[in-house]
Parts: structure tokens; C-alpha cells; sequence
């Protein structure tokens, strides 16, 4: 390979497949990308490109490209292709996966796509899944799963296997689904013990009669708990009948679990509505964006009114001007760090909203050593910069008071907030900065007006 097919961009590459009309070679370089320049392929392709590009893609090799790209990535992809292509990649996609994608297209479109499904089965059972929240059982399982009959020997399952081999080789087949002639539940079958076990054994002796199942209501706290405590491949989810309607497979509870730490980061970061690519409509995402920053704007004003409130103090000490968005920044800092420890363990199930009192004690003795650290290192700064003491001590208690305040309270609001269902990674950032602002130059200002005359 020439220096020039070394140094060319991936997407451009892609390019030029496409132009050549080549539909093997696209699936040949698509495969040869990493994960990394696939996402970074696509991001860069005109639409029309892209459009091309995954009309002519096989679906084996669309589904590996979809599994890399970012959801929003996805599904505006999906909704510039004609239906018939998007529905074959949807059709080889995990039902997990591509209910999400579905969820996340104009409703229309998506209706659109399932009815230009070959199989109506699978569109109706992507219609069911869709109706259950992502973070459900119900909208984590997949229908891609093995069930026979009970009553047969083992050899005759695996008879059964090699005759419906060319529909099941695309599944993960780590467990066999045992359901009577009524279709209840009754077993389910590692496939290592049908292996193993001797052709006319009854599958009855074999497999696991003692079922671990699910109700497509679980939630995902729930389920994270289970995996937690056990190394199932998949749960079974069933109806109140006890008729399998579905699988939750371990891969399904990785992805969930990476999607919430995305969002919870986003959230925290400001960024709401969901995933923002810099690929997305500018006024999209100038929309998300102010959604988060428009109210900072009276947030922040009130803490300015208590500057605005001690003008004259700060007048006269015009030190203070040089802590005060010292002290403002680090108890930020210990306040944000209390909040992302409760979010996280929100998420994970490890504390609930009426937990105050213990929140209240860990972050509180937290805080008060914290505070007391910083305090001590910024008022011998301070005194000894402006060759005041009592410069040192205003400045070092208001820190040590506020990031115990700020600990305090960091810790508590995403409780509080998703006691009354407000998403906690949201609101808790804006409530904290304005209330440690507040707080901070209160104490500063309060502090140096009660010994004004040992500072000027």
C-alpha cells in the first residue's frame, strides 16, 4: 500500500467504493474499518452517501456497523433510507436494539419501516417490545430464542436443532426453552447438558426445572441486582400465564447499563433531551443546550444580589474580590462530588430517597474534614498574602463552612429530587451551584462586614 492509500480518510475510501458501484468491495471495507473510523466513517458522509452506503451494505455487515454507532447516529440513518432497506437491517438487528431505534424515529417513519418487514412476526413483536419503557424487561428482551416441546428425548432435540439450523444459526444459543403443549414454561435446557447427555435421555431429566423468570414489568434496578448476584447468559420473561414471551440476555443488560452512565454524564454535564453529536440540526442543538442554560440565568442573578447586598463591604475589602470565586469554585467542586456519588448510587440501587439521615451523616463528617483542610490551607494563603490574619480567618471559615454546607447538600438533592420524580442528574447541578454561590458569598461577605474594621 502507497504512502497516498495510507494517509486516505477513511469516509473517503467509502467514497469511492460507492462511486464504482461495487456493492462486495463496500462490505469488504466496512469490515476491514476498526469500530472507531466505522463511527467516524459515517459522521462524515453526506447524507446521500450514507443513504447509498447502507442501502448496499449487507445485513450481516450492517448490523456489525450498527452496533458501533451512537443511537442518535442510528436512527437518523435509518430514517433516510427507504423502508425497505431500513427494514431488513432492523429485521437482522437484536430486537433490543432496534425497538430502541424504532422508539427514536418519527412515528410514522417507524411504522412505515415495520410494515415493509418480510416477516410480520417480527414486526409485530418489535410493536410489543416498544410499548414497554427501555429500561423494563420488557423493552430489553429479545425473541431471538430456542424453545422445543417437552416429552422428547435429547437426541431428538438436537434432530430438531439441525433441521431449524439456517433459522437459529444468527442466535446466541446458550440455553434451550422447555414449554409444554399449552406453551407454559415448564424448563429451561443448557445446551452443554443436551450435548453431553446420552440421545435417549428425556430432556425432563436434564433440564432445569427450578426457574429463575421475569415479568416483562422488572425493572431494570432489579434486573442489574440478579446479574449481580448470579452469571445467567439470559433470563426467561413471561406473561401472567406463565407463556414465554421473551429473553433478557446479558449483553442486553451491559448495553442498558452503559446507555444510563451516558446519560447520567450528559445530564450532569447539562446536556439534556438525550444524546448530541456535533452531526446533529445546529438548532437542535442549540435547543437541548438552552433548555439547561436559559434558567442559570436567574439562578445565577440571585446569587449575584447578595454581592450586590454587601457592595459597600466589598468596596472596602477589596481582597475579598480575589477569594470569592475561590471559595465559590472549591465548595462547587466538593458539592459536585457528593451529587455524583448519590446519582450513581441511585442507579444502582445502593440507596433510596428516605435515606437522608445516613446521606446526611457520611457527607456531613466528609464535608467538615474537607472543609476544614481547605479552610486552614486558603485562610494561611490569605493572611499571609495581605499580611492580615483576620483576612485569613474570614476567608478560611467561610471555605470550611461552605463546603460542609455544599457536601451536605450535594448529597442530599438527587435524593430529594427523585423523591418527587425529577431526574436528579438534571436538576442537581443548577440547585447546587446556585446554593454554594449563595452560601459562599453570604458567609465571605457576612463574615468580613462583622470585622470590617480589623481588615481595612
Amino acid at each position: 500500500m502507497n504512502t497516498s492509500e495510507e494517509t486516505e480518510k477513511p469516509w473517503d475510501r467509502i467514497e469511492a467504493v460507492l462511486s464504482e458501484g461495487d456493492d462486495g468491495a463496500a462490505d469488504d471495507l466496512i469490515r476491514f474499518l476498526s469500530a472507531e473510523e466505522q463511527r467516524l466513517a459515517v459522521s462524515r458522509l453526506s447524507t446521500e452517501s450514507r443513504r447509498l452506503l447502507l442501502e448496499t451494505l449487507s445485513p450481516d455487515v450492517a448490523v456489525e456497523l450498527f452496533s458501533h454507532l451512537p443511537q442518535s447516529e442510528s436512527i437518523s440513518a435509518l430514517q433516510e433510507v427507504e423502508p425497505d432497506a431500513a427494514a431488513v437491517i432492523l429485521e437482522a438487528l437484536p430486537d433490543d436494539l432496534g425497538a430502541d431505534l424504532l422508539a427514536g424515529m418519527v412515528t410514522g417513519e417507524a411504522e412505515r419501516v415495520l410494515e415493509s418487514f418480510e416477516d410480520p412476526d417480527a414486526a409485530e413483536h418489535l410493536r410489543e417490545i416498544k410499548l414497554y419503557a427501555s429500561d423494563e424487561a420488557g423493552g430489553l428482551m429479545s425473541n431471538r430464542f430456542v424453545s422445543v416441546q417437552a416429552g422428547q428425548s435429547c437426541r431428538m432435540v438436537l434432530n430438531e436443532l439441525e433441521e431449524r439450523s439456517p433459522d437459529i444459526t444468527s442466535f446466541d444459543v446458550q440455553y434451550i426453552y422447555v414449554q409444554n403443549q399449552a406453551g407454559v414454561l415448564v424448563g429451561v435446557l443448557p445446551l452443554r447438558c443436551l450435548v453431553l447427555s446420552k440421545g435417549m435421555t428425556p430432556i425432563e431429566d436434564v433440564m432445569i426445572s427450578d426457574l429463575q423468570t421475569l415479568s416483562a414489568d422488572t425493572t431494570f434496578e432489579e434486573l442489574q441486582d440478579l446479574w449481580e448476584d448470579t452469571d445467567y447468559h439470559g433470563l426467561p420473561v413471561v406473561d401472567s400465564s406463565n407463556h414465554l414471551i421473551g429473553v433478557v440476555e446479558r449483553r442486553a443488560i451491559l448495553l442498558q447499563q452503559n446507555k444510563q452512565q451516558t446519560d447520567d454524564y450528559l445530564h450532569v454535564s447539562g446536556i439534556v433531551g438525550g444524546e448530541e453529536l456535533r452531526s446533529m440540526p445546529m438548532l437542535t442543538r442549540c435547543r437541548r443546550r438552552l433548555t439547561w442554560l436559559a434558567p442559570n440565568i436567574v439562578l445565577n442573578l440571585m446569587a449575584a444580589s447578595i454581592i450586590a447586598m454587601h457592595e459597600e463591604t466589598l468596596q472596602a475589602v477589596i481582597a475579598l474580590a480575589v477569594f470569592l470565586p475561590v471559595i465559590s469554585d472549591m465548595s462547587g467542586c466538593s458539592g459536585n462530588q457528593a451529587v455524583a456519588v448519590s446519582i450513581r448510587e441511585l442507579t444502582l440501587g445502593l440507596i433510596s430517597p428516605p435515606e437522608f439521615r445516613r446521606v446526611l451523616w457520611k457527607e456531613g463528617l466528609l464535608g467538615a474534614i474537607n472543609g476544614l483542610v481547605l479552610g486552614i490551607v486558603l485562610g494561611l494563603i490569605a493572611g499571609l498574602w495581605w499580611k492580615n490574619p483576620w483576612l485569613g480567618l474570614v476567608v478560611g471559615g467561610a471555605l470550611f463552612l461552605n463546603t460542609l454546607i455544599s457536601a451536605t447538600f450535594g448529597g442530599l438533592v438527587p435524593l430529594l429530587l427523585k423523591r418527587f420524580k425529577i431526574d436528579p442528574a438534571v436538576a442537581s447541578g443548577p440547585i447546587l451551584t446556585t446554593c454554594t454561590d449563595m452560601c459562599g458569598f453570604f458567609l465571605v461577605l457576612t463574615f468580613a462586614n462583622a470585622m470590617l474594621s480589623r481588615l481595612v
